[in-house]
């Protein structure tokens, strides 16, 4: 009883009841289906693992020791200098899947340096390590926090390095002791801050095996769904945990299964922004920033605040946004309602795990965000800087009204293309994988794992730093060169009240121009474009095996109108033919004023001609006139123009068959004239003087028919150009949605 009164967190558990049979066989069935799906690895890959660390901690001592030596250094200090690796992240608290890589950190005491890190610790790991073991070494001086990826044995490594201000690191250093903190620059505090937040995590839960197995869940289930990465706006691995371990604490003796049921129900229902606290802040001498509202108004900005344990206290979710905490709360509410029938044994937990619909249903539109590079370091760096700044381009469109939302999805593509040219690559910045190299295989950032691209993402190095990569064209004659891009896509659904049309090409131009004018970009180097893509124009690298693109939806024919008994049957009139009545009519009309009003002055001038053109347009296409052999002399005059004639010329009657010839121009003789006879005189035309027989009534005929001739003629224009005025996604260096 005494065990049951211990208060786990910053409140009283919710219940202290043993997990029941049902409880239990539904724990076994939760790790049997995680097995299944590959979440958990084989004990003999833990076991090299763990060899390994031992490896790294002997290789760690000994470049400490060379380190003082080449220094100088009394052997009293070198004998205690010490040296000791930490791990963090997921492989600490102990939730990794078979293939992650083990987030490490090597602690040094206050005379090695960073610069010695980089200059001495991988010659020490090559003489220490057995021979072949690294596959892979790369260091990153440019991260904030130290790092040298390695791959050795085939086991995934991120060494990190900091140091303390101490003389010497033992063996036995606990990292959780706050003093260590004193005298550490940002750099040293962030390094140190990823080891402690594990080791408090660890501790802060009742019982760790039903923690690691609820954790292997949940962010098994935000990984499929799509909610995973805080530099995207999803929460991380770290705050996915600090959210099992809350509940955890609230239900301290239950089973895995139930902690990941009680999970969706209260987090699902909590009420942010209160924030997720999993012990009582705590105050130190130390003057270091930490979370809280009250003190710093930045933090009262935070959506969802889960703050992690160790000191200095920090938000682990500042990243989140209002689309991404409304896609959150609505796949929780989600899984909540699959998890209460599983409880029933109405569905099973692989239903839990399905993948989700990003590219297959859930979206008609998307923003393709397409960074590009003349080399691979290049785009490493560059595709990292684009990374960390594409939330900024959705927090933009949120503020779009008609978006309902635009969601960005928590991985970018990489892909290498062979271009042959400007246009090739012009083509490729704006979706097209036509060029793409057939041998190399499409890659998500998450996957390929490169220390320059997680740095940059995460803020903490400069692209600008880097310095391999071809600065000069990509071009080689009629050689292809490589061309790599990244691509992040922004799923767009709009609002129901919406318009047809929807313009976001002043957030779009903005965002890039800002990215662009960034010390990480460097002309001729790196490439930045923002395309417009369509559900059915998605590449097919995008949709997993089993995955169907979806298809373009084919238009319903239109109903065709019942004719009445004794009605006729006629084509319909295009705007182009409204526009080029309109024009014939204003332009004959206003000429015509203009012009000599006389008749036998009129006879030998060109207007008279372009008024027999103009007749001739109404005659073949409207039929308001008679045949223009009617107007041959001798011939009675014309009435007056009305504005009845204006109307009727307006409201245009469907053309009949007899009426539909082609455009000529009749001569005198009978013959036809093409354009460019248009200028031959007429010998008589007394039938053309009636028109201008009321100048006031010619010059209000004239304004209205020009007008009217210039709308229906942009109006024809739009008809014929753009044949469906439907909700379409558009871009020219920024968007346009109709």
């Amino acid at each position: 009883m005494a065990a049951q009164q211990k208060q786990w967190g910053t409140t009283p558990s919710i219940s202290w009841s043993p997990p029941t049979e049902k409880e239990n066989i539904q724990n076994v069935e939760l790790i049997e289906e995680l097995k299944r799906q590959g979440q958990y690895e084989a004990q003999t890959e833990t076991t090299k693992k763990q060899a390994l660390l031992g490896q790294l901690q002997n290789a760690a001592v000994e470049f400490v020791k060379h380190i003082c030596r080449m220094k100088r250094l009394p052997q009293s200090v070198i004998d205690a200098a010490g040296g000791k690796i930490f791990t963090y992240g997921s492989y600490r608290l102990g939730a990794y899947a078979p293939g992650s890589d083990i987030d490490t950190l090597v602690v040094a005491p206050r005379h090695v340096t960073r610069e010695d890190f980089f200059d001495h610790m991988p010659s020490i790991l090559e003489r220490m390590l057995p021979a072949g073991a690294i596959e892979e070494m790369k260091p990153v001086p440019e991260a904030f926090v130290p790092i040298i990826k390695l791959v050795i044995s085939g086991i995934d490594i991120d060494l990190n390095f900091t140091r303390l201000t101490t003389s010497s690191v033992p063996i036995d250093l606990d990292i959780k002791d706050t003093n260590l903190l004193r005298g550490l620059d940002e750099r040293e505090l962030r390094a140190l801050n990823g080891p402690r937040v594990a080791d408090e995590l660890v501790q802060l839960v009742p019982q760790t095996t039903t923690f690691r197995t609820a954790l292997r869940a949940i962010k098994l289930w935000a990984q499929r769904r799509a909610v995973y990465g805080n530099i995207v706006g999803f929460p991380g691995g770290v705050a996915w945990g600090m959210l099992v371990a809350r509940v955890c604490q609230l239900y301290p003796q239950a089973t895995g299964s139930v902690i990941v049921m009680k999970f969706f129900s209260i987090i699902s229902q909590w009420r942010w922004p209160q924030p997720i606290l999993l012990k009582e802040s705590e105050d130190h001498p130390i003057q270091a920033r930490v979370w809280n509202p009250k003190i710093y108004p930045t933090d009262k900005y935070h959506l969802m605040p889960i703050i992690t344990p160790a000191y200095p206290a920090m938000c682990a979710t500042h990243n989140i946004g209002p689309t991404t905490k409304k896609i959150i709360v609505e796949e929780l509410l989600r899984a909540q309602d699959k998890t209460n029938l599983i409880s029933f044994g109405k569905l099973q937990w692989r239903d839990l795990f399905a993948k989700h619909t990003y590219f297959t249903q859930d979206y008609r539109y998307y923003l393709s965000v397409i960074s590009g590079s003349t080399s691979k370091d290049a785009q490493a760096s560059w595709s990292g800087f684009i990374e960390s700044r594409v939330r900024l381009l959705v927090q933009s469109l949120e503020g779009q009204g008609s978006i309902e939302t635009a969601r960005l999805f928590n991985k970018g593509f990489a892909r290498e293309h062979q271009c042959k040219d400007d246009n090739e690559i012009d083509a490729v910045l704006h979706g097209s994988v036509q060029y793409q190299a057939s041998n190399v295989k499409t890659e998500t950032t998450d996957n390929i794992k490169d220390p320059l691209h997680d740095a940059v993402a995460q803020g903490g190095a400069d692209a600008a730093a880097v310095t391999n990569g071809n600065s000069e064209p990509v071009t080689n004659g009629s050689q292809p060169l490589a061309f790599y891009t990244t691509t992040y896509y922004i799923g767009i659904e709009l609002a129901q009240d919406s318009a047809k049309k929807l313009d976001v090409s002043d957030q779009t131009r903005e965002w890039k121009e800002n990215q662009c004018r960034s010390t990480n970009y460097q002309d001729g180097r790196n490439y930045l474009t923002i395309a417009a893509t369509r559900s059915y124009d998605l590449p097919l690298d995008v949709f997993a095996p089993g995955e169907e693109r979806p298809t373009k939806a084919k238009k319903k024919p239109a109903a065709k109108k019942a004719l009445s008994s004794g009605q006729k049957r006629s084509r319909d009139v295009s705007g182009m033919e409204i526009s080029t009545i309109g024009f014939a009519l204003g332009f004959v009309t206003l000429l015509q004023f203009v012009g000599d009003r006389s008749a036998n002055d009129l006879a030998q001038n060109k207007k008279t001609s372009l008024y027999k053109l103009g007749i001739n347009v109404l005659t073949r296409y409207v039929g308001l006139i008679s045949d223009t052999s009617a107007m041959s002399p001798p011939s009675p005059p014309l009435e007056p123009v009305s504005s009845t004639y204006i109307q009727t010329a307006i409201d245009l009657q469907p053309i009949t068959p007899a009426r539909a010839a082609p455009l000529a121009l009749d001569k005198n003789d009978g013959s036809t004239a093409d354009l460019t006879d248009i200028y031959e005189p007429v010998q008589d035309s007394e039938s053309a003087t009636a028109i201008a027989a009321k100048p006031r009534t010619a010059i209000i005929i004239a304004c209205v028919a020009v007008v009217t001739g210039i709308n229906t003629f942009l109006s024809g224009l739009l008809v014929v150009a753009i044949p469906t005025i439907k909700r379409d996604l558009m871009l020219a260096e920024g968007l346009v949605l109709w």
